[in-house]
């Protein structure tokens, strides 16, 4: 009773994991699901073509693989070893097995909703759309990583980080080739990302109102501090300092009758000079 519980639990266990992996599955999105189909496919293929490619051992005319003579190995100590013979099975005839049925899991284009099996949009950028509907111009335009951080205000982790990581493919620098490449993202994706990072357009264009003002303010604030600075220096440059030294020009002689004494005044600074005659 007690294996018989065991195995019955095994058994349900089991079971339970393989409905857990197929919910798993199902719950990937169609894209995922088809690049999965099209690996499955390709690698038992590659596996059928390496299964026929491989050579077989000569045959004897009886139907039956012919034994290879043992191959004899000096071990230099006066004595001969042979090798095993290796296991000999009967071959009566080869049979190649076809090769599997192909069933793709065919994509479905979000535009013309025909179906399609892989395009540039869907490999890159996980985008269900086929060649022919691919708009360069406007709905599929691509946009530079520096321009959508500044476009729509996005940090790096907004880009690298948050979950799911946008794709992008790189480019070389059109301006100079020696300049490191050039990141696209998909513009409808960076929109997207935008909005989860900001929650509305409202949002989104009231940080870029508030930003463009701090910018106004830094700006000006930099213009004042430069012509205060202008106006210091030409000041300085105005103010000239004399290098001659000044020159009393005394005005009449008075008595002070009291001390005996004499004194002249500056008519320009006002000094006084006091004397006595002998």
């Amino acid at each position: 009773m007690d294996l018989e519980a065991k195995g019955g639990l095994s058994s349900a266990s089991a079971d339970g994991g393989g409905e857990t992996k197929t919910e798993q599955k199902r719950s990937l999105p169609p894209i995922v699901l088809a690049k999965i189909e099209r690996n499955r496919q390709r690698a038992l293929i590659l596996r059928q073509a390496r299964l026929a490619s491989r050579p077989y051992p000569p045959v004897d005319p009886g139907g039956n693989i012919a034994k290879l003579a043992p191959k004899v190995i000096d071990t230099g100590g006066g004595f001969f070893l042979e090798e095993e013979e290796e296991e000999v099975h009967e071959v009566n005839k080869v049979v190649h097995q076809p090769g599997p049925v192909m069933e793709f899991d065919y994509l479905f284009c979000e535009e013309c909703g025909k179906e399609f099996m892989d395009s540039f949009l869907s490999s890159r950028f996980d985008l269900p759309v086929c060649d022919n509907c691919r708009d360069n111009e406007e709905k599929h335009k691509l946009i530079t990583r520096t321009d959508a951080k500044q476009e729509f205000l996005l940090k790096d982790c907004d880009l690298d980080k948050r979950a799911p990581v946008l794709k992008y493919i790189l480019k070389k620098n059109p301006h100079n080739t020696q300049w490191g490449d050039m990141k696209l993202y998909m513009r409808p994706q960076i929109i997207k990302r935008s909005l989860e990072v900001w929650g509305s357009e409202e949002a989104l264009h009231k940080a870029k109102e508030t930003r463009q003002e701090n910018r106004e303010m830094m700006k000006q604030k930099k213009f004042d501090k430069k012509v205060k600075e202008l106006r210091r220096a030409v000041r300085s440059s105005l103010w000239k300092k004399e290098s001659t030294a000044h020159q009393h020009e005394y005005g009449p002689e008075e008595q002070d009758e009291e001390d005996d004494m004499y004194k002249k005044t500056c008519a320009i600074c006002g000094h006084q000079l006091t004397y006595e005659k002998m």
